[in-house]
């Protein structure tokens, strides 16, 4: 009897015991809070981009030959003090190279042409005075017309030949060739003196998709990197577009002007284009890789007192890490960034700083 009711009394007490494990909660694990870390969404602007490539050319770019043959003599550059050399700047109409040929320079006689030019310009003041008081007739006044002209043409004739012993710079640009001749040594008529070019402003060509051409416009902005210049964008523009598409590449051409601020980008290069297709201002903008989906809809999480909110959004322009959120956030939102992965909506979260 009595190992009767020990077996009773031990039955009752597992009884019991399993009784009191099957009462424990079965949320338990949902009371954890998991660790997140979040932003507080201020307002901000975003570009829709296409991108392509392409190699930056110099707007002007010109190799100077020798018009006429003379004596070498490369001039000094005012702004260092020293020789003209590879790299220098120059302007517009600026003397670089002087050809001396003093036989020629005579013979063309400057001096001479321009006394002839102020004696027939003198006979013909004198002419007119005389034509007016019937003294000659209007035939011989003309001849002195004739006579001014041709010393004219003559004078002109003779400067601009004489011009030609100089080389100058026919724009503002750089000097980026420069063959060596040594100074004094007579140069021949047709050889290179001087290579130059404008790269203040810069252009490159480009070809875009097919499916890039209802896109892209004519003036819209451009931002222009390269990989020497990580810390620079220049700006450009579109500013030529083709309406045709090429059938063998299924491409459109265009060209894109870029503004060459203090010469940092540098002809040939080879450069990424962003052009700027739409934008958008004082909006929502939040990292891509934030955003879940599930059944057609997209949504995100935020926190409010140390719970997780689920937010369905809406979504608009995006580039390379960003998207804009055009319905379900507010500015100021506490927008969960890392952590989100395994959250419910209104699970208990622990704000990481």
């Amino acid at each position: 009897m009595k190992k009767y009711n020990h077996t009773l009394v031990s039955l009752l007490l597992l009884a019991v015991i399993t009784t009191g494990c099957n009462n424990q909660p079965q949320n338990a694990p949902s009371d954890i809070a998991t660790p997140v870390s979040v932003k507080e969404l201020k307002k901000g602007s975003i570009s829709k981009l296409i991108n392509t490539t392409g190699t930056a050319q110099p707007t002007y770019g010109v190799d100077l030959n020798s018009e006429m043959s003379g004596l070498y003599k490369l001039q000094v550059n005012p702004k260092t003090g020293k020789l003209f050399k590879l790299g220098d700047l120059v302007s517009k109409g600026q003397l670089i190279i002087r050809l001396e040929d003093k036989e020629y320079e005579n013979g063309i006689a400057i001096d001479a042409k321009e006394l002839s030019l102020e004696i027939a310009e003198q006979e013909q003041t004198k002419q007119k005075a005389l034509y007016e008081k019937g003294g000659v007739t209007l035939s011989e006044m003309r001849n002195t017309e004739v006579k001014v002209t041709n010393a004219r043409y003559d004078l002109e004739n003779a400067k601009l030949n004489l011009e030609k012993m100089n080389v100058k710079a026919p724009f503002d640009g750089v000097i980026v060739n420069l063959p060596h001749y040594t100074t004094d040594v007579r140069v021949e008529q047709g050889k290179p003196m001087v290579g130059l070019m404008d790269y203040a402003r810069m252009y490159m060509d480009i070809n875009l998709p097919e499916s890039a051409i209802s896109y892209v416009k004519a003036d819209q902005p451009v931002f222009i990197t390269h990989y020497t210049l990580p810390e620079d964008t220049l700006k450009a523009v579109i500013s030529e577009l083709s309406p045709a598409i090429s059938t063998e590449t299924r491409t459109f051409k265009g060209k894109i002007l870029i503004q060459n601020g203090g010469l940092k980008l540098r002809p040939g290069m080879f450069v990424k284009a962003d052009i700027v297709v739409d934008r958008a201002d004082s909006a929502i903008i939040i990292p891509k890789d934030v955003v879940q989906s599930n059944r057609r809809r997209k949504y995100v999480f935020i926190v409010d007192k140390n719970t997780a909110i689920l937010r369905n959004i809406k979504t608009g322009l995006e580039d390379e890490d960003n998207i804009e959120v055009l319905e379900g956030l507010r500015e100021n939102d506490n927008l969960v960034v890392k952590g989100f992965e395994t959250l419910k909506e209104n699970s208990k979260v622990k704000v990481q700083k």
